[in-house]
C-alpha cells in the first residue's frame, strides 16, 4: 500500500445488536478475522437493524472496510491521544468525598 493510495475490503460480517436493561451495545465481527488498524472505515451493508426491548438480534452481512493510507494511519497514530485527552475531564479539589 502507498503513501496516499487506499485500499477496499469487502468482508462478511456478523452484526449483534443487544437493548436491553443491563446491556445497550452494537458490535461488528468480521468472520474472515479481518483486523481494522488506526485510520481504517468500516461500512456495514443493508438496511438499519432494530432491536426491539430486552432483545438481542444477530445478522450476517457484508462489510466494506477501506483501509488508510500510510499517511493517513501515521496521522491517526500521532493524533489519537490527543483527541483521547479531549474526552477527559479532570478535577482537583482539597474537599474529601464522603
Amino acid at each position: 500500500m502507498g503513501l496516499f493510495t487506499k485500499k477496499i475490503e469487502n468482508a462478511p460480517c456478523t452484526v449483534e445488536v443487544s437493548h436491553c436493561f443491563d446491556s445497550l451495545h452494537a458490535h461488528v465481527r468480521f468472520d474472515n478475522g479481518a483486523v481494522i488498524h488506526p485510520g481504517d472505515e468500516v461500512k456495514v451493508m443493508g438496511p438499519e437493524i432494530m432491536a426491539p426491548f430486552g432483545e438481542i438480534v444477530r445478522e450476517k452481512r457484508q462489510a466494506k472496510i477501506i483501509r488508510a493510507s500510510k499517511l493517513e494511519r501515521l496521522w491517526t497514530r500521532w493524533t489519537g491521544d490527543f483527541e483521547v485527552m479531549e474526552l477527559c475531564e479532570f478535577s482537583f479539589s482539597d474537599e474529601v468525598m464522603a
